[in-house]
């Protein structure tokens, strides 16, 4: 791991989560690090990012993130700071990873994801990217834009963050339902 990594990796495991219930209410705060140690259920958000020419943002994340590291995800996003919105929180966090400005995800839907590892509460975004992005190397250690047939092909290849995978079948799911 990088120095940057190091110290990224080092604020996201002190930054303040709110704590969930199974239906989504504040019940407390805690420091990212304690939340995943102890599985506390907290808030996430995922904004599915497309080109002009709807391609998918597809990335490889970094081998210093504190959860799934080195996998692949077809979402940017993350947790959902204490006190944070998650429409506030999609901007946020796709606008530092993709680094660009002036983004306005829109919100699809929300899911509870859950694990015997892992509990968060998921709000799912969408939102268009000039082809011209920056992402953030403390997050993303590889990108393309790909063809959501490109994507599926490579869904059984590559090696996908369960979440963001999870996130995927919700979205496919309901856009068949929606055509069918």
């Amino acid at each position: 791991m990088s120095t940057t990594e190091d110290a990224a990796a080092g604020r996201s495991a002190d930054e303040l989560l709110d704590v969930v219930d199974a239906e989504d209410r504040v019940v407390g705060q805690a420091r990212r690090g304690d939340v995943y140690a102890r599985r506390l259920r907290h808030r996430c958000v995922f904004v599915l990012a497309r080109d002009a020419e709807d391609r998918i943002f597809v990335h490889r994340r970094t081998a210093g993130k504190l959860v799934f590291p080195s996998l692949h995800d077809m979402f940017v996003g993350g947790v959902v700071g204490a006190g944070e919105g998650y429409d506030e929180a999609a901007k946020r966090e796709a606008e530092e990873e993709l680094g660009v400005s002036g983004l306005s995800p829109t919100p699809l839907f929300r899911f509870l994801y859950e694990t015997p590892e892992h509990s968060w509460w998921s709000a799912v975004y969408e939102t268009r990217v000039g082809a011209d992005v920056h992402p953030q190397v403390e997050e993303v250690a590889w990108h393309d834009f790909l063809t959501e047939r490109e994507l599926t092909e490579r869904l059984t290849t590559w090696s996908w963050v369960p979440d963001g995978l999870a996130a995927w079948h919700r979205l496919t799911r309901r856009q068949a339902d929606r055509t069918g």
